[in-house]
């Protein structure tokens, strides 16, 4: 089953306007590196991505055939979503154990949601879903 495995943490909602300390940057990407690698070793990694910080995005919606694009996150939230891993696990618990073991989840949170398996749809939306 495929899980993403998503980081949430309160620097990628509030930014600093200071770069990172180079050490402690340092450390942490040598935490994610090591922990991306131990999902590859282990056959559960599917991929994953860093996200720049809340203030960057841009949020889009359509409403009665007009187009409205706002500066900014859908939701102003304390923490915000910093990145994601995409895994390939047994079941929920194996899920769960990842996300315990992520960076991430010493300094912010972790939530894991099951990826849609159309294949259960019909054969076409599965298609569909994979772009045949």
């Amino acid at each position: 089953m495929r899980f993403a495995l998503l980081i949430y943490d309160e620097n990628t909602a509030n930014p600093s306007s200071e770069p990172p300390d180079p050490a402690i940057w340092g450390t942490v990407m040598n935490e994610y590196n090591a922990y991306t690698q131990a999902m590859r070793d282990a056959g559960v990694y599917a991929g994953g991505e860093a996200l720049e910080p809340n203030p960057t995005a841009t949020t889009v919606r359509i409403r009665d055939g007009r187009t409205t694009m706002t500066d900014g996150p859908y939701a102003e939230t304390k923490e915000g979503l910093g990145g994601f891993y995409l895994v390939d696990c047994a079941n929920l618990d194996e899920a769960l154990e990842w996300a315990a073991r992520c960076p991430g989840s010493r300094y912010g949170i972790m939530e894991v949601r099951p990826v849609v398996d159309f294949s259960q749809y019909a054969p076409e939306a599965a298609a569909a879903a994979n772009g045949a």
